[in-house]
């Protein structure tokens, strides 16, 4: 696996910047290009930023072409939420910023860290991802890891700026979710991700994660679906009690393709058929 904590150039990624950079690209234009500064309207740093982040939210793949998703979110014709007016569309680019794992920060801190510290310091962190590179053999700077933990509670945390225009306010795209929460102030600060409900997360969501994560068969065991890395249980968060009241609104609304077993001790998910991912968040935007 690739360990990244780089590349952002220090900018959280804004509210606008996806749409922008989707239709930069769009346009036929490169973020290499010399004219990127002036047209994307920001600084050569912020244009490496946007760029990093459309890779890291899986807005572009490898080759910074447009992924299916962010075709079918963006595009000006029919696009499902042009501009992540929906709450739902963040829990979706909060997935799939964990599950691809191209800014690694998030993939440890929501798959690994979080599950041994709910409570955690930036020192926490710092330390783990030391103890993490000693074992897998990825290189550590200390101050590289400070700085990308930074951008992380930017990303997640509400900021106290009032500014008029929303683009420019220090806020992270994923500020609105409330998910990392902060306790305490100066030497005594610390952050928490609790295990919760999730009862706004939607079941089309949670239903579409499950088939994008696409390691099964007909069948996926509930342990797996709670606790395996890139699990909807991990990603979000989520309690078993919030779980099961995902799993009951997946079965009653989408009950010709999807059961639950709970059967001699063994609870399961099962596929009469397994639906593409991106037909089901299509019902969804529908509604």
């Amino acid at each position: 696996m690739r360990y990244s904590f780089s590349g952002h150039e220090s900018f959280q990624c804004r509210n606008l910047w996806l749409k922008k950079g989707y239709d930069y690209i769009k346009s036929g234009k490169s973020f290499s290009d010399e004219s990127a500064v002036l047209e994307l309207g920001v600084g050569k740093n912020m244009v490496n930023s946007i760029r990093f982040w459309m890779k890291a939210f899986n807005i572009l793949d490898e080759k910074d072409s447009i992924t299916p998703l962010a075709e079918k979110l963006f595009n000006d014709r029919n696009g499902w939420d042009k501009y992540l007016e929906d709450e739902a569309t963040l829990w979706l680019l909060h997935y799939h910023l964990v599950k691809k794992g191209y800014a690694s920060t998030y993939q440890m801190m929501f798959n690994e860290f979080r599950k041994e510290k709910i409570e955690f310091t930036r020192t926490n962190f710092e330390s783990y991802v030391q103890r993490k590179s000693e074992e897998l053999g990825f290189q550590f700077n200390k101050n590289t890891v400070k700085d990308d933990f930074d951008v992380f509670l930017k990303m997640y945390l509400r900021s106290d700026s009032q500014s008029k225009d929303k683009e420019d306010s220090y806020s992270g795209i994923l500020s609105e979710l409330e998910f990392v929460k902060s306790v305490g102030r100066g030497e005594n600060k610390y952050f928490v991700i609790e295990n919760s409900e999730r009862l706004e997360v939607p079941d089309e969501i949670i239903l579409y994660c499950i088939l994008e994560t696409g390691n099964f068969d007909a069948s996926l065991n509930l342990s797996s679906i709670e606790q395996d890395p890139n699990s909807v249980g991990s990603i979000f968060a989520m309690n078993r009690s919030g779980l099961f009241n995902k799993i009951e609104g997946i079965t009653e609304k989408f009950n010709q393709e999807v059961s639950f077993s709970d059967h001699a001790g063994v609870r399961e998910l099962q596929f009469k058929t397994k639906p593409d991912p991106l037909t089901i968040l299509e019902r969804y935007y529908a509604n």
